[in-house]
This record gives structure tokens, sequence and C-alpha cells, in this order.
């Protein structure tokens, strides 16, 4: 029998939250067949819709024994679901009778609220850590992990790190080779490298007084770009540049720099362009060795791991 797979979701909730999971569900049926069934509930069922303004058609709440797996989604709509306690006893409900329960993003909201996250190791959305730790102290929040699993309980952390989940509970279910089969045909990482604060850091290495000297560090990324050069380009000492830079960027000018070069290569080891020796010279690494061990330092695994775990 296929596993039936519920979503709760509610107005507001946030749509790549549910269709990225679906997605991949749909994924693993097409190699593996009638492996998923999928169900969408509400509160009161009937169209709900997203903060995106596009709605999808529910069922109303029903505590189905024959529920494999509830997933609650996420979304800036779950600020007001806390507080309804038809929908915290459902989830509570789901906890005991289902034998798996997660949430995608600020979902962990609603399964922190009903008590399944006490003392359980969970994550959420990077943003929302501080805010998280704040309300459910009894939580061992990490709020840089892309998923965790706890027992029966599953956290991932915002939006597209849904369906990092669900990879990880199709090979749960049906093995690693299908999981990384509907990875490669979604054009997604089977497992993602490094954790999501890592990559939110990346996106605000921009700005400031020193947008122009970040551009031209990614377009000279392979030359040597010490301090003193860039404090050159800066039109600034070595010393008060490296001030200025770390308190304006919130990293050291090393940092940022091995950050974007990381960054490149990243980029150009997903492509499967080139060996790891011509990768290191095109990024301004000494080496491959100097490139290992930086990525080992920021990601958590080596360039060549990055490589294999691409498509």
């Amino acid at each position: 029998m296929p596993k039936l797979i519920e979503f709760f979701i509610f107005p507001d909730f946030q749509l790549l939250d549910i269709s990225g999971p679906i997605a991949a569900l749909e994924m693993a049926n097409r190699l593996n067949s009638k492996s998923y069934s999928i169900k969408l509930v509400s509160k009161n069922g009937g169209l709900v819709k997203s903060s995106s303004g596009v709605a999808l058609d529910t069922l109303k709440l029903n505590n189905r024994s024959s529920t494999d797996t509830l997933i609650i989604a996420g979304g800036n709509g779950v600020f007001v679901q806390v507080n309804d306690p038809q929908i915290i006893k459902f989830i509570q409900k789901g906890h005991m009778k289902c034998r798996r329960i997660a949430s995608v993003c600020t979902g962990a909201y609603l399964l922190a609220t009903a008590g399944i996250l006490k003392n359980k190791k969970a994550t959420t959305h990077w943003k929302n850590g501080a805010d998280f730790i704040t309300k459910f102290p009894d939580t061992f929040m990490n709020p840089d992990k892309i998923f965790i699993k706890d027992g029966n309980v599953w956290t991932s952390a915002g939006i597209s790190a849904g369906i990092d989940l669900t990879l990880a509970l199709i090979d749960e279910d049906l093995g690693e080779q299908i999981a990384r089969a509907v990875a490669q045909q979604l054009v997604v990482y089977y497992r993602r490298p490094g954790g999501q604060s890592q990559y939110s850091a990346l996106l605000e290495l921009s700005g400031g007084i020193f947008s122009e000297l970040l551009d031209y560090i990614r377009k000279n990324i392979d030359k040597s770009l010490s301090v003193n050069h860039l404090s050159d380009i800066a039109c600034m000492s070595p010393r008060h540049f490296a001030r200025v830079f770390s308190a304006e960027i919130g990293v050291t000018p090393a940092k940022a720099v091995e950050q974007i070069r990381i960054e490149t290569a990243s980029a150009i080891l997903e492509s499967g362009r080139g060996s790891m020796q011509v990768i290191a010279k095109q990024c301004g690494f000494i080496s491959a060795e100097r490139m290992r061990r930086a990525f080992v330092r920021n990601k958590g695994l080596s360039a060549l791991a990055l490589k294999q775990s691409s498509f």
C-alpha cells in the first residue's frame, strides 16, 4: 500500500514549503510506482490561499489512522495558527497516530507549541532561530542545519529545505538509490553541503562602501588578494582598511576573500568542469590541498566530496 503523506496548510502559508516536497514525492512515485499518496488538509477544508496568492484545495482536518507522515507547512500565517487550540490538538493527535511528523521552515513553531519539540533537537529558518530559542528554551535549536531528525520528529530549515527533508524521508523509505535519482530529476543536491547560515552569509557580503571592492574581488578571484593590495584599491592604510572592512561587512578581508573563492569554486565544481588542481588555480587557492582545507573549514566537507554530492 502507498504511504499516505498528509500536508497541513493554513492561510498565508509558504507555497514552496508544500510544492517542493510534493514534487519530490511525485518523482519518487515515477521511479518506484505507488510509493506514496498525498493529501492536503486545512482547518476548514476548501481553498486555502498561500502568501503568494495562489490557493490550494484541501480536505478538512481529520486524524486518519492511515496517515503515515504528517508534514506541517511554514509561512507568515503560522503565527496566527499557534493560538488555535483546535489546530494544536490536531497536531498532537497526529504525532501520536502517525509514524513520523515533520515541519518545514517556521512550521516548527506549531510543533513546539504542541509540545512535540520539548527536549528535542530541531531547526527552522535561520532568521527565526534567535526568536525561536527565546520562545521555546526547552528545544535544542540549531538554526544552521538544513534538516534534523530526532526520533520520529523531523524539522527543516527555510522554504527550499523542505525538498532536502523530503529526500531524506524518501531515502529512509525507499533507499539511497531512489532518493539520489529523485534529486537528479529535480536538479537539486542529494545532500546539500554546509549549513543554511553559511549560504545566507554569502548573500550578505555586499552593499555599503565596499560594494565596488567586493565586485573587484569576484572579478579577480584568481589573483593574490592580500590586505595590502585590497587596502590600496580602497585608498586606505592596511590597518584602517582591515578595521573598517570588518565593521562594515562582518568578517575580516581575508575571510571574505576565502568565502568568495569557495563560492566561485563551488559553482565550478557543481558544473563538473576541470580537475581539482585547475579549479584551485582558477579560484586563487595556492594548491588543491589548500582549497580542500578551506572547504572543510567552511562547509564541513572537502571540495571533492562536494563535487561527488552534486548531481
